[in-house]
């Protein structure tokens, strides 16, 4: 089962006078079941029937990996067992707005409470925990004991909810007492909120109920003192301008590092696109970094480059059809392709060949090598920059004005050799070269505050119109590939409606290359001298000499 759980939730001194307060407005508890309650909320006859149902007692099992996979990718994992039947849940986290959270929740019934036999699953959670965890081992948390009476909520004669009056106990061990905790919960159905939102506003007014501010889970976590999530400890990631090249160096490769972990769960899960595009930008300024500060960095950091590369292309092959995928759906709800529905055999096609690049990804995220990658790169990090090397012990606010020098050069010899008859190769060399001088700008912001934000906004501006370019120039070669491996299996509406697509990439092309002058010149203009002007004054007076 996969739904949006939508749940009032509510912290309580004492669940006895809500109880009271519900069974009131139980029909069988009136003498006249068609009698309105004394606070005129609907009752039987009328609109909403409550109802009480059988009382239960469930124990939950918080599971999770060493590293927090699950946590990290933005889920709980438990394990419910009720009546002799377990259940695994995986529930999303998110922050509740007056007591209400909406979350996620993918839930699937298990043969035991095993978590192996969560990992053999193929039902839709299985596959998603498969992802997620890889070949890392999934291990018990805490244990969460409930007792649950439950109201169940009629509206019109359809099930609209339940209102679950929780006395919950958290062990702790070591001997210490055990938290205790007591919780109204309010699940309903998304159709019903507005007509059950008042009598949920009137039980907490009446019975002086506060919207709580963590879940179960959360306050599990606080009760046994666990942290989640805590930094990975590499070492300083401070920047100013008192520092060292390579202390510069190593605080920005420790930042975009973390960044590269805290990203690689969402990534193995694929439900959230921006995930995997996030942990493919930090590998990207993770490898751009190695290469600004390579003559300040150990040798060793070269050949931790080209496994971040190899890591970085299989990344880029899932991005690039979650790219193709989003552009052909915004086609598809507008009037530019005269018929959406022969749309879906293309799409169909990207979505397989997704599917082949997720396979290809995990592989990777699975393997020895990248296990061993993560583990250089933490001791890379943590052992911080060379103590002799002239060129690691420079002052920052010097280097890092040849560093920047050295990187717009770079982008203006590319850029000022665009004319008429460009390739795109041309214009990706651009885009290549205005990363790079962007990344190093924000690396060095720090030490030059205040003074790059302009030109790094000028160099993003550009790095998008030329980055829309390039997607359509992929999209061209996919698209024909495409046509060339199943041109005779699609139906000829959908042939049609491909060549349509791939002439409009064409068609785009040509617009974003017409803007490119524009676009590039605010680069070469002022925010570029003033920067200039700026690395100058800051440059380092030589000593006179002896």
């Amino acid at each position: 089962m996969d739904h949006s759980e939508v749940e009032w939730q509510f912290d309580a001194a004492d669940v006895r006078p809500v109880e009271r307060w519900l069974r009131a407005r139980v029909p069988e508890a009136r003498a006249d079941p068609a009698q309105e309650a004394p606070d005129g909320l609907p009752i039987a006859g009328e609109t909403l029937v409550v109802a009480e149902a059988r009382p239960v007692t469930h124990v939950d099992t918080y599971m999770d990996t060493p590293d927090w996979r699950i946590h990290r990718a933005g889920y709980s994992l438990r394990i419910r067992r009720e009546r002799g039947v377990a259940q695994a849940t995986l529930k999303s986290f998110s922050p509740p707005s007056e007591g209400l959270r909406r979350r996620r929740e993918v839930s699937e019934t298990l043969p035991s409470e095993d978590p192996e036999e969560l990992r053999r699953s193929e039902g839709p959670l299985g596959q998603r925990i498969r992802a997620v965890v890889g070949g890392t081992s999934l291990g018990p948390l805490f244990e969460v004991r409930t007792r649950r009476r439950a109201f169940d909520l009629t509206l019109d004669g359809a099930a609209a909810g339940e209102v679950v009056l929780d006395e919950t106990t958290i062990p702790v061990g070591n001997g210490s007492t055990p938290a205790r905790l007591k919780r109204v919960e309010v699940e309903v159905q998304e159709p019903f909120m507005e007509t059950v939102s008042g009598f949920v506003e009137a039980m907490r007014d009446e019975c002086g109920l506060r919207p709580a501010s963590l879940s179960k889970y959360e306050t599990a976590l606080l009760s046994r003192g666990l942290q989640p999530d805590r930094p990975l400890e590499l070492g300083p990631t401070l920047i100013d301008p008192t520092l060292s090249v390579g202390e510069v160096a190593f605080a920005v490769m420790r930042r975009h590092f973390e960044a590269f972990m805290a990203k690689e769960p969402g990534t193995r899960l694929g439900e959230d696109p921006e995930e995997l595009h996030d942990m493919r930008v930090a590998n990207r300024r993770l490898r751009a970094a190695i290469a600004m500060f390579r003559t300040a960095l150990p040798v060793r950091a070269v050949p931790i480059r080209e496994e971040l590369r190899w890591v970085a292309q299989a990344l880029g092959g899932v991005r690039d059809l979650d790219v193709q995928v989003e552009q052909l759906d915004s086609w598809s709800k507008t009037d530019l392709v005269e018929d959406p529905h022969a749309l879906r055999a293309i799409r169909d096609l990207l979505e397989r060949d997704r599917a082949q690049a997720r396979i290809e990804l995990l592989k990777v995220l699975d393997s020895p090598r990248y296990a061993r990658l993560l583990g250089r790169m933490s001791r890379f990090l943590r052992a911080g920059p060379l103590r002799h090397s002239p060129a690691s012990r420079a002052r920052i606010a010097g280097a890092g004005s040849t560093l920047l020098r050295r990187r717009y050069r770079a982008v203006t010899k590319a850029g000022d050799g665009i004319g008429e008859g460009a390739s795109a190769a041309d214009y990706h060399r651009v885009r290549i070269r205005s990363k790079r001088l962007r990344y190093a700008l924000e690396f060095l912001a720090e030490v030059y505050p205040g003074k790059t934000e302009r030109l790094t906004r000028r160099l993003v501006a550009l790095q998008g119109l030329l980055g829309m370019q390039q997607d359509a120039d992929v999209a061209v070669r996919r698209l024909r590939a495409l046509a060339t491996e199943n041109g005779g299996g699609l139906p000829p509406r959908a042939a049609f409606a491909m060549g349509m697509i791939a002439e409009r990439y064409v068609q785009q092309g040509r617009r974003l290359r017409g803007r490119f002058p524009k676009v590039y010149g605010r680069v070469r203009g002022k925010p570029s001298k003033e920067l200039r002007l700026v690395m100058k004054q800051r440059m380092p007076v030589p000593a006179p000499p002896e």
